[in-house]
């Protein structure tokens, strides 16, 4: 697969497909709990004036991710 990315790197209005996710223990469960699982289409929606946090479009609701969370999660972009 090409195109796979951090989260971090994604740019605003563009859709992903969530590849993975490296985050271990409390973190990475509670990245999965939000939705955030392998195969997971969403679209980021926007960002904080600082960059952080980012906020995402997925499935049917929108989530905020913080940066260091959004480290852990990979993506593969999906061609608009």
């Amino acid at each position: 697969m090409d195109n796979i990315v951090c989260l971090r790197e994604v740019k605003r209005d563009q859709r992903f497909i969530v590849s993975r996710v490296t985050a271990q223990g409390e973190v990475g469960r509670r990245i999965r709990d939000m939705g955030l699982t392998p195969g997971a289409e969403g679209r980021i929606v926007g960002r904080a004036p600082l960059k952080d946090p980012v906020a995402i479009r997925l499935r049917d609701f929108t989530l905020s991710l913080r940066n260091n969370e959004a480290d852990h999660v990979f993506v593969q972009l999906i061609d608009a």
